[in-house]
């Protein structure tokens, strides 16, 4: 028998030093990472990507984008680079699940939120329709329409393929939920154009035992059951029918709720008309809508009630005509003024040849003597400043008290 023997080279490179080697350049992978790859083969269901792993990474068609994808050329191209998502972990082959579509949704849900922040209108078609309401896409995202917040008289099953103005209710990716309106972006548009304290022509569009819901431009706004009038009303079904044209005037406008509340109530000449007369309340409604709006003009002014009644005007006018007060050498103390002056309201006295300085005026006897004319002969026994209080002009120095307060305020 013959021996053989194997002759071995040393090339100083085992094959411990290269498993080591790819071990120190193999990337580790973990779900939720983006990584970039390249498409390099692409199957019926799929395709093939080389993201650097020891095995290829593959795709599936329902993972390439957001959208429904029949096959996948409509999105992947031979040998294109882009970012893929590991989706799962390596199978019992090793091979990682990419997704395109989780970053899609990703970065949708982003700009969404980025819309809604800026309480920005967005227009989508209505791809579907249920018993709750209409289904569109936003960015790629199933968005609900609830039937509440549509604002169209056609029904729901026509608005299919028709592209609406929507805006934002709610945005919450952890709960998947994507919730806008139709209407509020419609209130938006009209707000434009409304303002509180108008009187507008609008149709009865529906009626519920709260209130009818009147149409007015495109635009649906509420008149509640306590705004028809002053009159109490047991259900506005007594009130109103379906198509009846009414006058109405605004009394609020929700731009973030999408709301227009609407009144009949503030249009009423006397309470009840609404109910017992509608042309008057109709052929006069510009003039209580003015009278209205001076109201709330003035409540914001802060101008009160009092001090616009006709009886406050007249007590101030004779106070405002009043001539100055002589000067006089020695000023007394604006009190003393006050008490003083109802004395020229006194009944005339008979002239008097020489006239009495004025300090002899300001400490006067009581009203006994003042009503007697009888003049003073000496001052010594003048009453102190406490007699003059009980005469009677004092009930006129009431008016002037208030008249100097409320000049002082202003």
């Amino acid at each position: 028998m013959l021996s053989q023997k194997t002759k071995t080279t040393d090339i100083g490179f085992t094959h411990e030093d290269f498993a080591a080697l790819l071990d120190k350049y193999d990337y580790h992978f973990s779900p939720g990472d983006i990584v970039p790859g390249t498409v390099f083969s692409l199957e019926p269901r799929g395709a093939l990507i080389d993201i650097g792993a020891k095995t290829a990474a593959y795709i599936p068609i329902q993972e390439m984008s957001i959208n429904r994808v029949d096959n996948p050329d409509e999105v992947l191209q031979s040998n294109e680079t882009r970012e893929f998502f590991i989706l799962t972990d390596e199978n019992e082959d090793g091979q990682l699940t990419l997704s395109i579509r989780r970053i899609e949704y990703m970065r949708a849900w982003e700009r969404v939120r980025q819309l809604q922040a800026e309480d920005a209108t967005v227009r989508s078609l209505v791809f579907a329709t249920n018993r709750g309401g209409a289904l569109v896409r936003i960015e790629g995202l199933r968005g609900f329409i609830p039937g509440s917040h549509i604002s169209t008289r056609a029904a729901k099953e026509d608005l299919v393929a028709q592209e609406l103005p929507l805006k934002f209710l709610e945005v919450d990716e952890d709960r998947n939920r994507l919730v806008l309106s139709h209407r509020r972006a419609l209130v938006e548009r009209k707000m434009n154009r409304l303002e509180v304290g108008e009187v507008v022509i609008g149709s009865v569009r529906g009626i519920k035992p709260y209130g009818a819901f009147i149409d007015i431009g495109g635009v649906s706004g509420l008149l509640h059951i306590s705004e028809i009038s002053h009159d109490h009303i047991d259900t506005p079904h007594s009130v109103f029918n379906v198509n009846d044209e009414l006058k109405v005037m605004i009394i609020d406008l929700d731009a973030d709720r999408g709301r227009i509340s609407l009144s009949t109530k503030q249009l009423e000449p006397e309470p009840g008309d609404m109910i017992n007369n509608r042309e008057v309340v109709f052929e006069k409604a510009e003039e209580m809508a003015q009278k209205y709006r001076e109201k709330m003009l003035a409540q914001q002014q802060g101008i009160t009630p009092e001090s616009m009644t006709p009886e406050a005007a007249e007590t101030q006018e004779p106070e405002e005509s009043q001539e100055p007060q002589e000067p006089q050498e020695s000023q007394e103390p604006q009190q003393l003024q006050e008490s003083q002056e109802p004395q020229e309201s006194q009944e005339p006295q008979e002239p008097e040849e020489s006239q009495e300085p004025q300090d002899s005026q300001e400490s006067q006897e009581p009203q006994d003597s003042q009503e007697s004319q009888e003049p003073q002969d000496s001052q010594e026994s003048q009453e102190p400043q406490d007699s003059q209080e009980s005469q009677e002009p004092q009930e006129e120095a009431v008016p002037e008290g208030e008249f100097v307060a409320a000049a002082t305020d202003e």
